[in-house]
């Protein structure tokens, strides 16, 4: 393996720990041994050997491998520089610009390397894209004059590389169809069945192809910019770290995989966390009186007992377009902690108010459709899409005002973005006066709250607002401010 000396694995290996943990995955001291070890026993012969090896001592969950795989290509990178073919030119000759011939070439190659599934092959297609077709900001006069086309064949005259620039010029899923044909005229017989899994196979390769792409375009930016640098700000964040409000489909599928093991954590800790309230608080009147026995030493404390009582739980949610998803993946967690409760109650709101607790009650369909399923089944909106605190507070107070009593802990989730509606903070204020505690958790950043339309400070006056952007945040919160 180029580009990782014997003399520089220690340092490469804890600059390696020290961006997995910037990224949010937890490693000790005895992983970081353990992947020394790793190194030692595995050498650097066989890189992917040297990948596996140090993934099974770091990591502590199959998730975590999307922050691992990108962070492991910078700093054990599988070669250092140009592409070879680019690198050696001699220093006197201009290197000539990229030229549309080149890019046709270079598709009729990947089409063959994808159809053969040749690895090596695609290795290095995806480093002479990169090198070709991904260098932007080109300086004039270096080695020759700069063009459009891309940097130049390696000579050295890119101030960056772009993945996204490479793959919009080469566009490498057009060649599905044409890779398909060549499959079909040298196959003897095939079907229907066949067909499709042969595109499926070739739709995985290509996106292996785009994978490797942006890995490349990573290792030639590190080494212009920094490898510690681009592993802080290129890699993209785990599914438990990256903001509700801006989380795709893919993030948002793998987050409600997540939601029973999250829920396994936070029931554990609650449990503890009602065990040590059980024993009570130190009974100070009781105490001293009893000291008067031992000339006034406390030698025995007494305890001032709590009657055991599990809460009830209210969640109060919109389920509006923009913060949809951190709803249903909060009411997710809160239902597979049900049995930490004596009740759980849940209501959705648009602009009107409606329980949605069978919908998503344990025995109902899978979590994937959540969201269509309250929007279907249940009374959230009105007259509009857009979504009305104020007066789905003010219906809330009104229909459901049995489900807040003495000992429900209320939880709104929400941006509190009103639509220049009147915010109706007294209908907030009766609730919160009715409830144990009332907690408001937003998935916006602190800075936006009361900008524009989000009445968000206004809330946080009556109760106590909390930033919650990702799951990681909301766990946190979870497992300090439900009661006990």
């Amino acid at each position: 393996m180029t580009g990782a000396t014997a003399t520089g694995v220690p340092e490469r290996l804890t600059a390696l720990v020290q961006a997995l943990r910037s990224h949010g995955v937890r490693i000790g001291t005895g992983e970081t041994v353990d992947a020394g070890l790793a190194v030692e026993a595995l050498g650097l012969t066989d890189r992917e050997y040297l990948r596996e090896g140090l993934a099974a001592a770091l990591l502590h969950s199959e998730g975590q491998r999307a922050v691992f795989d990108p962070v492991f290509d910078l700093y054990f990178p599988r070669s250092v520089g140009a592409p070879l073919d680019t690198r050696h030119a001699p220093a006197t000759e201009s290197a000539r610009p990229w030229q549309e011939s080149d890019t046709a070439a270079l598709r009729e190659r990947l089409a063959a390397a994808l159809a053969a599934n040749d690895q090596e092959m695609l290795d290095r297609l995806a480093a002479e894209a990169v090198d070709g077709l991904g260098g932007y900001g080109l300086t004039a006069g270096a080695n020759g004059a700069g063009g459009p086309g891309g940097s130049g064949g390696g000579s050295g005259r890119s101030d960056g590389w772009s993945s996204h620039q490479t793959l919009a010029r080469l566009r490498p899923e057009t060649l599905l169809a044409r890779i398909l044909a060549g499959i079909r005229a040298g196959a003897t017989d095939g079907d229907e069945f066949t067909d499709r899994l042969q595109a499926d196979e070739i739709r995985r390769r290509i996106q292996a192809f785009r994978e490797r792409v942006g890995t490349e375009a990573r290792r030639r930016v590190a080494e212009r910019r920094g490898t510690d640098e681009i592993a802080r700000r290129a890699i993209a964040p785990t599914a438990d770290r990256v903001d509700f409000l801006i989380a795709g489909r893919a993030q948002l599928d793998e987050l409600r995989r997540a939601v029973q093991p999250l829920a396994r954590k936070l029931a554990t800790r609650l449990a503890a966390r009602r065990r040590r309230a059980a024993r009570g608080r130190i009974d100070l009147r009781r105490t001293l009186r009893g000291s008067l026995s031992t000339g006034g030493v406390p030698m025995r404390p007494v305890l001032r007992r709590r009657r055991p009582a599990r809460p009830e739980l209210v969640l109060l949610c919109d389920v509006s377009g923009s913060v949809s998803g951190f709803a249903n993946f909060t009411m997710l967690l809160v239902q597979a902690l049900h049995d930490q409760f004596s009740k759980v109650r849940v209501f959705a709101f648009v602009n009107r108010v409606d329980e949605v607790t069978d919908l998503i009650g344990r025995g109902t369909a899978g979590p994937e459709g959540l969201g269509a399923r309250i929007l279907s089944a249940a009374a959230v909106t009105g007259w509009h899409g857009s979504s009305d605190y104020g007066t789905s507070l003010g219906e809330f107070a009104e229909r459901y005002a049995d489900a807040v009593g003495p000992r429900s802990t209320v939880f709104v989730l929400g941006d509190a973005r009103t639509n220049m509606s009147d915010p109706n903070t007294g209908a907030l204020r009766d609730v919160a006066s009715r409830a144990r505690k009332v907690y408001w958790l937003n998935p916006e950043r602190r800075a936006l709250w009361d900008t524009g339309d989000s009445a968000a400070d206004t809330y946080a006056e009556i109760v106590e607002m909390y930033e919650c952007r990702n799951a990681q945040q909301l766990s946190a919160l979870i497992a300090r401010l439900l009661p006990v």
